[in-house]
């Protein structure tokens, strides 16, 4: 017989919302990824590349546990959802940052050892967590407004929790590459923040368009209207049996269907275009266009007449 506990975490786990259900989310945390990748531009001398690696659901201390003694974990206070967020940056992360920050270009090895974060780490990734907030925001307004409000840095997960630790949350891990290094984030949001936005957040997400560059569109215009093409014009056709071609001498005539009247098929790549009629001009033989011919219809007919 299971005990109590054990009875409680199967109920919160069924109620927990599967991130496969919310397909809104890896599109808020994809653009979370970009805005905050552009925002650390402006912070280094060489642009860090900021990707997402992957969502999970979990629980808060699952998701805090790897990163005992590994992490610098920022607090933000959502006051629009009544509960707080957790951002984390591992050691290679910071070292990183802070490498390219002061114009490093990983010459020097990195830091290895497990010593402490010093008051200037803390202090300039906290600097750091003011443009995660900025990011956040901009990232869910799509869904709702929601100023995500710095509050507090923690080194002791322990301490970093926002809630009780078996409590579901989603977790959203990124990675960061510059300067021949790495890097990991992560960004723990609680299921409780996201079930009033449910709703929202399980809309099947839409492909976006951009406005095409005017310019390029042009250039790509002329550069199709002048590639060259070679059209034929296929005056009549008609059958013959094989034995009818191994009987054909010099002189024999191959009598056609066709009159001066008849219109004569305008092709290219063996794809019918146009109807036309024959004509003369100054020696040469010419086409009038008639009419275009409608690919579907020139199909039926073909079938029809079968």
């Amino acid at each position: 017989m299971a005990d109590s506990g054990d009875i409680r975490d199967l109920l919160i786990d069924a109620a927990n919302i599967s991130v496969d259900q919310l397909p809104m989310l890896p599109v808020i945390f994809d653009r979370f990824s970009t805005n905050l990748a552009e925002r650390l531009r402006h912070l280094a001398w060489t642009p860090p590349h900021l990707t997402p690696n992957g969502i999970v659901s979990t629980r808060i201390g699952e998701a805090l546990d790897p990163y005992e003694m590994q992490a610098i974990a920022g607090i933000f206070h959502v006051p629009a959802w009544d509960n707080r967020v957790i951002v984390g940056f591992d050691r290679d992360f910071v070292f990183t940052m802070i490498e390219l920050m002061f114009g490093g270009d990983g010459s020097e090895p990195p830091i290895e050892d497990m010593r402490a974060f010093s008051t200037l780490e803390l202090q300039m990734t906290q600097a750091l967590f003011e443009h995660v907030g900025h990011a956040l925001q901009a990232a869910f307004s799509q869904v709702v407004q929601a100023r995500f409000r710095f509050e507090r840095i923690e080194t002791r997960m322990d301490f970093a929790g926002v809630g009780r630790r078996n409590n579901p949350a989603v977790s959203a891990r990124f990675l960061l590459q510059a300067i021949n290094r790495g890097g990991e984030m992560f960004v723990i949001v609680p299921q409780a923040a996201l079930s009033p936005m449910r709703q929202a957040l399980s809309k099947i997400v839409q492909s976006e368009t951009s406005s095409p560059d005017p310019r390029w569109v042009k250039q790509f215009g002329e550069e199709v209207q002048r590639a060259a093409v070679t059209v034929k014009a296929v005056i009549e056709t008609s059958e013959f049996t094989l034995g009818d071609l191994a009987n054909l001498k010099i002189g024999d005539i191959l009598r056609l269907p066709a009159t001066p009247q008849s219109r004569i098929k305008v092709e290219s790549a063996d794809q019918a275009l146009f109807l036309a009629y024959l004509g003369q001009d100054q020696g040469y033989h010419t086409l009038c266009i008639d009419e275009a011919i409608d690919p579907d219809q020139e199909f039926m007919n073909d079938v029809l007449s079968r």
